[in-house]
């Protein structure tokens, strides 16, 4: 299928949502050298987010090394890979960018899976001089799929294609096409939904920031990946569900003196407990459970991040004064009461892990589990099945190794309230540290 045969090509980029007020947080990933460092180094220069200093920071043999703007580890530099993940920000007159190169190897697939649990896109490269790209029926890398899958389960809500090196190729349109309709047909196959294919030249700059220098290559007349990347929505604040709120910081009466502008001061001279609203939205005269230990109290007063009374929604700082004085420390979470159960605690938890430790991980273990600010015992129950991530398909395990991926059952000290991770990231997600060394051991999505 070539670029005149192609429908879906035409699809018009103001289809996408124009939310471009927050910064957008987006990976780039894929195979092993298909170019994404470069592509990253490539938006950094192009957009002007590189100073002169900087730049002849990564020359080599004379010329640009674009990819050394994100591997900044020594093993990174000495084998010319990506091992950890490397965010980079920078900005265009549309909007701001939060940009994680994600490594390739599938050793480090624990990394990728990290980075793009947070994140609003992904941008997946395809190395196209790797690709039989004459071959109408082409199979794609085993890492494309497994990375496209794995941005699937982490809910990832815009993923754009981005076919590289096509500079490289005899035949730039045909391989396009082929390319394109081989990741459509596997995309509508795996249910994984494209938000655009594109095709880009990282080390030329063709159709990154500015369109090619040749009109119509690859048979392409629509916008450039950074167009698109512009128009791109930012995951939108659970605002729609139950008040939940994790303390991070108490403040006592009078530790701080108002700032111009905001509010005199606080009821009766109470504490002040500080965080991010994670879910719903909190305002005066709201009632609250606090948990772990239950008791209730009324909003008495609500500071948004520059200290002045207004009403806070989900992914906004806020400071929260209570009409009483109760028993609140960093750690503790802030509940709507009138949910009816809508936010329950509880201390059994089904969830998906991505192993991060190099230990295995086994049933019986125990481990502190992070949630927002508050850290509780974590026993591994069970482990139900292990994920083969070439295919998302579960199989029987009885441990996980390294960088592996899979379904456990945990029971906890305490009970904690969660929602599953497809509802709400900030009470759907948890990380389990080893008890001994202090390590991050795992991330975990509450299914």
């Amino acid at each position: 299928m070539t670029a005149a045969t192609n429908p879906a090509r035409a699809e018009p980029v103001e289809a996408l949502l124009q939310d471009t007020r927050s910064a957008l947080r987006l990976i780039t990933c894929g195979s092993v050298d298909d170019g994404k460092s470069t592509l990253i180094g490539r938006l950094l220069v192009d957009s002007k987010a590189v100073l002169q200093d900087h730049l002849a920071g990564v020359q080599r043999h004379g010329q640009t090394d674009l990819a050394l703007l994100t591997d900044g580890l020594s093993a990174e530099r000495e084998q010319g890979i990506t091992i950890d993940v490397a965010y980079r920000y920078f900005s265009t007159e549309r909007r701001k960018f939060i940009i994680g190169d994600a490594p390739g190897h599938e050793q480090y697939t624990r990394n990728m899976v990290t980075a793009a649990s947070s994140a609003d896109a992904a941008v997946v490269l395809v190395d196209a001089t790797k690709l039989a790209w004459a071959d109408a029926a082409l199979k794609l890398l085993p890492q494309t799929r497994r990375h496209s899958l794995l941005l699937k389960l982490l809910r990832v809500p815009s993923v754009v294609f981005a076919i590289n090196k096509l500079d490289a190729v005899d035949n730039s349109t045909v391989a396009f096409g082929h390319i394109e309709a081989a990741l459509r047909a596997f995309a509508a196959q795996a249910g994984i939904p494209v938000t655009a294919v594109v095709p880009v030249s990282a080390l030329k700059g063709w159709n990154v920031v500015d369109a090619s220098e040749q009109a119509g290559w690859c048979g392409y007349s629509g916008p450039t990946l950074l167009a698109i990347l512009e128009r791109l929505p930012v995951t939108p604040a659970d605002s729609t569900l139950p008040f939940a709120f994790a303390v991070q910081w108490v403040e006592k009466p009078g530790a701080l003196a108002a700032s111009p502008g905001s509010t005199s001061g606080t009821p009766q001279g109470r504490r002040v407990f500080w965080g991010r609203v994670a879910t719903g939205g909190v305002q005066t005269g709201q009632a609250v459970r606090i948990m772990p230990n239950g008791q209730t109290a009324l909003v008495a007063q609500v500071l948004n991040h520059v200290r002045q009374a207004q009403a806070v929604l989900a992914g906004h700082s806020a400071g929260i004064v209570l009409d009483r004085e109760v028993d609140v420390s960093r750690g503790d979470w802030l509940l709507a009461e009138d949910t009816d159960g809508t936010l329950p605690g509880s201390r059994e938890l089904r969830a998906t892990v991505a192993w991060l430790d190099d230990e295995t991980l086994v049933p019986g273990r125990t481990y502190w589990a992070l949630h927002g600010h508050r850290w509780v015992k974590a026993k591994v129950k069970r482990i139900v099945h292990r994920l083969d991530i070439h295919t998302l398909a579960e199989e029987e395990a009885s441990q996980l190794e390294p960088n592996a991926i899979g379904h456990i059952e945990l029971t906890l000290q305490e009970p904690l309230v969660t929602l599953p991770f497809v509802r709400s990231r900030a009470l759907g997600s948890l990380v389990l540290v080893d008890t001994a060394s202090h390590r991050t051991a795992g991330a975990l999505l509450v299914q």
